[in-house]
């Protein structure tokens, strides 16, 4: 349906693979920073479509920005595939968090078809009232102590830095994607502490405003759980856990968690790349059997072209 740029340099119609949803709910990519995951965004934007889309705050980092952006090519895409699916016909509504808070100046407004709201009451297919805002008006280091969160910031960006080079390592023995920062974060007392007050004072402003249920972001830790009555659901990131969230066209949402959904992609792809190769080593094998000469292995390369 939609033409893709491909950020490794093919142009490709390839959205027609994926999956359509009635909404697609997006946190924190933190654009403008060596830790956000384009390539993952754009990945996932180009295997995962919706009506509704929301960029549920932080989407553009502007604290690391004033201090000297770090923009490749893959941050320019991520924006320019979400222009390209508004001009396709999808509504994006985007809240903004406290990394890109100067955008707050302009809620009721409308930029390239991109609306920018304070907060937003979500109704699903199936009727309920689901609140959707950023949640750092619930942080209260960001609220009375800035410089403080400033500081944090600066704290948690070595610690996802530190995840690239630990990846590396890992992928070489074999392993899977694992977040030294998430780690970090689940075992420090006071941050986990911090994550449970920050859930129930959201979830408590939800109940406040008669929704079903609240669906934020800000604290870069995915969670879907009840509480006090209320559906609490966290975005996460795509700094760290590369998540979101998707609501079905019969109103059920759901936690999407792309390194694993990915894979879930890669695997056919390999198995279809391999087929080639495989049919034609399979009609070579009788002329060996017939005491006809045996013939060279044949180079992946070499093996797509004779398909062709």
């Amino acid at each position: 349906m939609l033409s893709v740029y491909d950020p490794h340099g093919h142009q490709e119609d390839r959205d027609r693979d994926g999956r359509s949803f009635r909404t697609l709910f997006i946190s924190d990519t933190h654009l403008g920073t060596r830790s956000c995951q384009a390539d993952a965004i754009l990945e996932f934007l180009r295997l995962n479509d919706a009506e509704t889309i929301y960029l549920v705050g932080d989407i553009i980092d502007f604290w690391r920005v004033k201090r000297g952006p770090v923009w490749p090519q893959s941050h320019n895409d991520v924006l320019q595939k979400l222009l390209r699916k508004v001009r396709k016909g999808a509504r994006i509504i985007f809240i903004p968090g406290n990394h890109d808070e100067a955008l707050r100046d302009y809620c009721g407004m409308s930029f390239g078809g991109i609306e920018i709201h304070h907060d937003f009451v979500h109704q699903t297919a199936d009727g309920r009232r689901i609140l959707v805002m950023h949640g750092d008006e619930f942080d209260i280091v960001v609220r009375y102590a800035k410089w403080l969160a400033f500081l944090g910031d600066r704290s948690y960006e070595i610690a996802l830095w530190c995840n690239n080079p630990l990846n590396w390592v890992r992928r070489r023995l074999g392993f899977g994607y694992w977040s030294l920062s998430a780690y970090l974060k689940q075992r420090v007392k006071s941050a986990v502490n911090f994550i449970g007050e920050f859930e129930t004072a959201i979830a408590d402003e939800a109940k406040r405003r008669e929704a079903d249920g609240v669906i934020c972001g800000h604290i870069h830790h995915a969670a879907d759980r009840m509480i006090h009555g209320i559906r609490y659901i966290n975005c996460g990131d795509w700094v760290e856990s590369c998540t979101a969230l998707a609501e079905d066209h019969d109103g059920q949402i759901r936690l999407i968690r792309w390194h694993e959904e990915a894979a879930k992609y890669a695997a056919p792809a390999m198995i279809a790349a391999a087929a080639p190769i495989a049919l034609i080593e399979a009609e070579a094998a009788p002329l060996e059997a017939d005491g006809a000469l045996p013939l060279p292995p044949l180079e992946a390369e070499h093996a797509v072209e004779t398909r062709v």
